[in-house]
């Protein structure tokens, strides 16, 4: 990419206060979920006598209704919540390129019947295929990973088919064409890198999709299987308890809320730095 296109980011984070309160709330959950392991209580010891324990200096998040410690919980689950997004954005992300470099490359035939099916499948909407499909297949992480990954490429593979049409008319892409390089070679090497850029913004903001995919997905119990705990399993555990203990909601929701709020915050600056507009300042 571009090097004044990274000097553009640097100001544009510099300059928004949102964007490095974004910046550093992703750290923050990065590092407690990579030191999950440092956590002062095992997330799935279950004490009965220290049920719907409220927050306390030895329980910073309180206990839930099988007395383990929440705040340890809410550190494992920060990981695998994270976790999924960030996978589950590397197969979209990754599929998707794929999806919209060659269509857009190719362009004619091949170009229309790609987007017929990319037409299709983003007007079935994507929340109803995953839960028929986690009905069928065996609750889990890895399952929940692919199946948000394939059902989320179809918009990054608009976004990098359109911006193919117009790099692939380049004049270096034209040269290196009429050279005789091979099609993977023109795409990997000359199509994709002129359209990073984009690629990044996609894929910040999908990483935020697949966290709520995920957390609604667990919110209904078709996620993240016990013992196992997501932000959005342990907001399904707390239905029960809002009246009686509302912090067993409080802390995922707000984690949810902020991460997701981060997401598309630096998603925004991402987009507004890489505008061809703002390259010519």
């Amino acid at each position: 990419m571009n090097k004044s296109r990274w000097r553009n980011l640097k100001h544009e984070l510099l300059d928004n206060k949102f964007g490095l309160a974004a910046l550093a709330i992703l750290f923050v959950f990065v590092v407690a979920a990579v030191l999950a392991f440092l956590a002062p209580h095992d997330p799935n010891q279950i004490i009965v006598q220290d049920r719907l324990k409220p927050p306390s200096g030895s329980h910073y998040f309180g206990t839930d209704d099988y007395g383990r410690d929440y705040f340890s919980r809410a550190l494992y689950g920060g990981r695998i919540s994270l976790a999924v997004g960030f996978l589950a954005m590397i197969i979209a992300t990754g599929f998707g390129t794929a999806v919209g470099a060659i269509s857009g490359y190719f362009g004619g035939k091949v170009d229309s019947l790609i987007m017929r099916v990319v037409d299709i499948l983003m007007s079935v909407p994507p929340f109803l295929v995953m839960l028929i499909l986690s009905v069928y297949l065996k609750p889990g992480i890895q399952n929940v990973i692919i199946i948000i990954g394939l059902l989320t490429w179809m918009n990054i593979a608009r976004i990098v088919r359109a911006e193919t049409l117009s790099v692939k008319e380049r004049e270096y892409v034209l040269y290196a064409k009429v050279s005789g390089q091979s099609t993977f070679r023109m795409i990997t090497m000359h199509v994709i890198p002129s359209v990073l850029s984009t690629i990044i913004v996609a894929a910040t903001i999908n990483i935020a999709s697949a966290i709520l995919m995920e957390s609604s997905l667990s919110f209904l119990g078709l996620g993240i299987q016990q013992p196992n705990s997501s932000w959005g399993s342990m907001l399904n555990n707390a239905q029960g308890y809002i009246s009686e203990a509302p912090y067993l909601a409080l802390f995922p929701g707000l984690f949810i809320l902020l991460t997701v709020l981060s997401f598309n915050v630096l998603g925004d600056i991402f987009r507004v730095a890489f505008e061809p507009k703002v390259n010519q300042r």
